[in-house]
């Protein structure tokens, strides 16, 4: 296996439309998973330059007593003002973009088969350009707001004020390589993966072929 084999799938999909469950149901068939949620929080742990940004730019407040970022504190703030969503993501959108980028080229010197990167925004850093092919995971919007709104013990006003800062679902469809939608239940959802599994195998193989 050489480095240049490596397959690189990009996931992504609306919030509480089952990426989580798709990312374990692919972490089962041997696929190595870098996840931008762990890589956002390691970005801002204590002690680190994008920590020390984001108090800079939104209050000293914004750190607990033990160090840690308050990040429900800091959604609040974002969620209910696009402006200030934007300040955020201009400080810890490159950071992890940067550690994303070091992960897939460690991963492709270790010559690994699958490697899976998922990030809910990641066509919002672009992180598309890392990836051989793309994956959203769709839900309808009042199936995501019931889901998140149970999940996250939000209101259904607070659940969608979340769902309206993601793009849309068109626009991830428009851009990703696969599809799937989740509004059924966990066996409907594995029946469409392993329907869908078969073309993600071809890809691979058409890499490996010209490696």
């Amino acid at each position: 296996m050489t480095a240049n084999s490596t397959y690189i799938l990009g996931l992504t999909g609306g919030i509480a439309c089952g990426k989580s469950t798709v990312a374990a149901w692919l972490r089962q068939r041997g696929a190595v998973h870098l996840d931008a949620d762990q890589v956002a929080r390691a970005v801002v742990e204590p002690g680190t330059a994008g920590l020390a940004a984001i108090l800079a730019k939104f209050g000293e407040h914004l750190a607990q007593a033990d160090g840690q970022l308050d990040r429900k504190a800091l959604g609040v703030i974002v969620f209910a003002d696009p402006v200030m969503r934007r300040r955020l993501e201009v400080i810890v959108h490159p950071l992890i973009r940067e550690a994303l980028q070091r992960a897939v080229e460690l991963e492709r010197h270790n010559g690994t088969p699958l490697v899976l990167l998922d990030a809910a925004l990641l066509f919002d850093m672009g992180l598309q350009t890392l990836c051989h092919a793309t994956l959203t995971i769709e839900a309808q919007p009042a199936t995501q707001v019931a889901r998140l709104a149970l999940r996250d013990h939000l209101s259904p006003a607070a659940a969608q004020q979340r769902l309206d800062a993601q793009q849309t679902s068109a626009e991830r469809r428009g851009r990703a390589t696969w599809a799937i939608d989740n509004d059924g239940g966990l066996a409907e959802l594995e029946q469409t993966l392993e329907q869908w599994w078969p073309q993600l195998l071809v890809a691979q193989n058409s890499l490996r072929s010209v490696s």
